[in-house]
Order: structure tokens, then C-alpha cells, then sequence
């Protein structure tokens, strides 16, 4: 990638991060885990290696999964598949708040992002090589923020309070935008509805065509019935692959 383009990414994205930072919230939410701040590297490092533009498809989570993007840096990051198929090593530190029952390990965490094992297990399969796969898709979180109540229980952006959730989307809305356009897409893929929702609006008067797929979290009924076949089915019906 030029090195004006990675600089257009590396810059949203630390922006972003910043001004997600100065946001505070209300409880529930006790912890509020940012990743591009603690897992910087490994995000550079995730750009620099694979977001060289044109990009035709994006695909879009919501925000980081605890056991994924909140440990390596990397969306939906399943630790073996960042480390052995995307590339990915970088050392992670830790947040400055950490809430005890849901500690940063990096490349350590034993435990498996299940949506990140799917999603890029998905990848892998159709594409062996991942120079194959990033020739033209990139995978992106609308939202960095890991939100976590006393409990230690993950609770995701939407069930933030109506005014925190406003002005945190904002930011990310801004920051989607940048990316859309710097990577010049020509689909979004909501990984989700709730992806599917922020891109649409996000994205409104872009020239991009925003789906959506299921989403592969093993907390839906569905996503446990061949999710990997399902979300092929639908790239294929929406002319995606």
C-alpha cells in the first residue's frame, strides 16, 4: 500500500480511538476495553499488512468479541488464524482498567472467539491463501470499544443509553466513511443486523451497496445450523462472490 493510503487508515483509526476515549458511560458498564489504544500493533500491523486499496467488499462486525479483537487486535480475531493464516504478531499490552474476570492475554488467551472461528475459518476454506482473500475484502468493527458490566458480562453498543450511544456512533459513523471511501468499496457487509443498520446509515449518499449476512455468533440458533454454508449462500444470491 502507498504509504499516503496506509497513512489515511492508521490516522481514522487513531483518531477514532481517541475520541472514543474522552466518551464516558453510565452503568451498567463498569470497564470499557479499547483496543486500538492496547492492541495498536497488532491493528497497524493488520493495515499495513493487508488494507491496500481498492477494497470491493468490506465486511462489518459490531465491535470487538472479548476472546478476539479485545485480545490480538485484529476483528473477529480468532487467536491461531490471526497468528497462522492473517499474519498477525504483535506484542499486546494491557488496558489500564482491567476488569479481573476478563483479563488481556494476546496471543496467549487459550479460550476461541467462535464468531472469529467461522468467520475467518470461512475465509480460509474458500480462499486457502490469505493474499487471495485480501486481494479484495477487508474485515472491519463499526465500533472498538469492548463494553463490560461488574459481572464481568460483555454488553454490546446497542444497549448503551440513548445519548451515550448517539454520540459513540457518531465517531464510528465518521470513521466508516473515511474508510469506505479511502478503500474505495463497493459493498459493505453487515455481519449482522446491527451492521447492516450502522452501514446504511453511515454510508448514506456513498455509491456503495450495503447486505448483510448472518451473523456467525454461537448465541444464534441459526448460526449453529452451517453457518459457513448460509453465509456463502447469501454472498452468492447478493453477487458478492
Amino acid at each position: 500500500m502507498s504509504a499516503s493510503r496506509v497513512q489515511v487508515c492508521l490516522e481514522a483509526a487513531k483518531q477514532l480511538s481517541t475520541a472514543v476515549d474522552a466518551l464516558k458511560f453510565s452503568l451498567p458498564i463498569t470497564h470499557v476495553y479499547n483496543p486500538l489504544n492496547y492492541a495498536w500493533d497488532a491493528y497497524a500491523q493488520y493495515l499495513q499488512l493487508w488494507a491496500e486499496p481498492p477494497k470491493r467488499v468490506l465486511f462489518l462486525g459490531m465491535n470487538p468479541g472479548p476472546f478476539g479483537m479485545a485480545q490480538v487486535g485484529v476483528p473477529f480475531g480468532e487467536v491461531s488464524l490471526v497468528r497462522d493464516w492473517i499474519g498477525i504478531d504483535a506484542p499486546i499490552q494491557a488496558p489500564e482498567n482491567s476488569h479481573p474476570k476478563r483479563p488481556i492475554e494476546g496471543f496467549d488467551c487459550e479460550r476461541s472467539e467462535v464468531s472469529g472461528r467461522r468467520l475467518w475459518g470461512l475465509f480460509r476454506d474458500e480462499f486457502v491463501q490469505p493474499a487471495a482473500f485480501f486481494k479484495e475484502h477487508l474485515v472491519l468493527n463499526y465500533c472498538p470499544l469492548v463494553f463490560m458490566e461488574a459481572s464481568g458480562r460483555n454488553r454490546t453498543p446497542d444497549k448503551l443509553a440513548a445519548d451515550e450511544r448517539s454520540t459513540l456512533f457518531q465517531h464510528c459513523d465518521l470513521h466508516l466513511r473515511v474508510l469506505v471511501e479511502s478503500l474505495q468499496a463497493e459493498v459493505v457487509v453487515g455481519v449482522g443486523a446491527f451492521a447492516e443498520q450502522r452501514a446504511q446509515a453511515a454510508c448514506a449518499g456513498l455509491s456503495v451497496r450495503i447486505i448483510r449476512i448472518l451473523h456467525p455468533s454461537p448465541a444464534s440458533p441459526a448460526a449453529n445450523r452451517g453457518w459457513g454454508a448460509q453465509a456463502k449462500a447469501q454472498l452468492q444470491a447478493a453477487a458478492v462472490w
